[in-house]
């Protein structure tokens, strides 16, 4: 038996949910690389220069609070 045109727009509209949760995940799972990567970058950061280490530390605070918010 046939599925009406009622169905298939449910059946679609379903599969299109689906699929929107599927490229927000990816998207989300990106971010969080590239957060990664940006903290791992600024832990990797030597300096003795108080101003330069603060603002490494401000920025590492931020992107982990970033982290934080997608997870």
């Amino acid at each position: 038996m046939a599925a009406s045109p009622q169905q298939s727009s449910i059946f679609s509209g379903s599969a299109q949910d689906l699929r929107k949760q599927q490229v927000d995940k990816a998207h989300r799972a990106r971010q969080i690389q590239e957060l990664n990567l940006q903290r791992e970058f600024i832990l990797s950061q030597r300096t003795s220069n108080s101003g330069r280490r603060a603002a490494l530390e401000a920025a590492l605070a931020h992107i982990e609070a970033q982290i934080q918010a997608l997870n």
